[in-house]
């Protein structure tokens, strides 16, 4: 295959519109555009969304706001899912493991919810101030 002998498929392209060539080619004086209006004269077009003056669908619907990344990529745990883990150390990529957060998540805090029964070690995990209290209680550690 040449540079020169590349086409493009048959029937992807159309032979332009040739306007104002004279009454037989169907699209003389006025070149397909109708009598007089907006729409005929040249610059005649009204912006995207424009609906006569109306309030457009845009402006009429209420703004919504946008998601964070944080909240993307973190997720949280609750005290009692801890136990469930057989390990001594619990790190980002065992709770991934035991699919207790999305495989996507960067960060995992843990929040005081349940109870903690057994001794639990957190490392790379954050823990909200009473989740970590119950946790050092129980004998484990938060790094």
């Amino acid at each position: 295959m040449l540079l020169n002998t590349i086409k493009p498929a048959v029937g992807s392209t159309k032979v332009a519109k040739r306007v104002g060539r004279g009454i037989g080619s169907g699209l003389g004086k006025t070149c397909g555009r109708g009598h007089k209006g907006q729409k005929s004269r040249s610059g005649g077009s009204t912006k995207i969304g424009f609906e006569g003056g109306q309030m457009p669908i845009q402006r009429r619907l209420p703004k919504v706001g946008f998601t964070s990344a944080k909240k993307k990529f973190s997720a949280e745990i609750r005290l009692n899912e801890l136990q469930n883990i057989n390990s001594e150390v619990i790190t980002l990529a065992l709770l991934i493991k035991a699919n207790l957060v999305p495989s996507h998540t960067k960060r995992v805090k843990v929040i005081l919810s349940g109870e903690l029964t057994e001794k639990v070690n957190l490392e790379g995990i954050l823990a909200t101030p009473g989740a970590k209290k119950i946790i050092e209680s129980a004998g484990g550690t938060v790094k």
